[in-house]
């Protein structure tokens, strides 16, 4: 027998009952029978929240705590320095982006809904990789060749992944 606490009620649950493991319809029952109880919870709103209140205070004050931070790096970083794992960093988010955009393209060709989370990371990847190739180009060809690729390559796979983050995003029934 299993017991369930879902928004201040308890609902007993028994396997034998239900007949869970003979047939996929009678095993299904419970997990209606737990959404149902769910969804009349959420309507009264009374389910807790997927992530603690506290956790999102935390994250929105660390975001606008780094407004200074990011005051001191543009006027505290050198104009110009030399990395020592230069080809290794541009290989590496390369790799990221490669990786992102075959995962995103699996998933979407399964039907998986996680292909938006995988094609929202790729996005975000591409946006940087634009951001940095252009930020970090010698002024010339350099700077005109990591223009070229961000506006034709980068930039145009970046919005495309967006767009099929947001809409495979799996969105709540309106009621």
């Amino acid at each position: 027998m299993s017991h369930v606490a879902l928004s201040g009620r308890q609902i007993t649950f028994d396997p034998a009952d239900a007949g869970v493991g003979s047939r996929p319809a009678e095993a299904a029952a419970p997990a209606a029978a737990l959404a149902a109880a769910a969804s009349a919870g959420a309507s009264a709103g009374a389910v807790r929240p997927l992530v603690p209140r506290r956790v999102a205070t935390v994250l929105t004050v660390l975001g606008v705590a780094m407004i200074p931070w990011l005051f001191f790096l543009h006027t505290g970083l050198p104009a110009t320095d030399q990395a020592a794992h230069w080809a290794w960093t541009w290989t590496g988010l390369d790799s990221l982006e490669a990786a992102g955009l075959f995962a995103t393209g699996l998933l979407l060709r399964r039907g998986d809904p996680r292909a938006c989370l995988a094609a929202a990371a790729t996005a975000t990847l591409l946006l940087v990789d634009a951001w940095f190739d252009t930020m970090t180009a010698a002024p010339g060809s350099d700077l005109a060749s990591s223009i070229l690729m961000a506006v034709f390559a980068e930039l145009p796979l970046a919005a495309l992944c967006a767009t099929l983050a947001v809409r495979g995003f799996p969105r709540a029934e309106r009621r």
